[in-house]
């Protein structure tokens, strides 16, 4: 189980490791302020016992292009994460803001199963001790 406490989550810390199950289509259009804006998301699974998957998101066209993130790369994702109400109903962004390849998708089993599932903070602190 993962605590999410407010002090301990900074940029640093926040990551996760997995394969690139799907790429979704790219959403772009013009803000109110008359800037074109680009939003690509895609699907991560974790390789776990019970893998996990977390859809993340890549926002500007420059860092999609820098990225380049294809379908069945296996990555490691740095992340924050942010809430945005619409209609009264609060909704969770987990917005990538570093990409690193960790193996080549022809290497996949090697690089794919010793990768380390999510890591939230460091809790090696204190003897092991969460911090409230």
């Amino acid at each position: 189980m993962y605590y999410l406490c407010p002090k301990e989550i900074n940029k640093n810390k926040m990551e996760i490791s997995g394969k690139i199950i799907a790429v979704l289509e790219k959403q772009s259009g013009i803000s109110k302020s008359g800037n074109n804006w680009a939003s690509q998301e895609y699907v991560l699974e974790t390789s776990e016992q019970y893998p996990k998957k977390i859809c993340f998101r890549v926002f500007g066209e420059d860092k999609i292009n820098q990225f380049a993130v294809k379908e069945g790369e296996i990555l490691k994702v740095y992340f924050d994460i942010d809430a945005s109400e619409w209609q009264g109903k609060w909704f969770n962004r987990i917005n990538a803001w570093k990409i690193e390849r960790v193996g080549e998708t022809s290497n996949m089993n090697d690089s794919f199963g010793g990768s380390a599932p999510v890591t939230f903070f460091d809790q090696s602190d204190d003897n092991g001790a969460l911090q409230f």
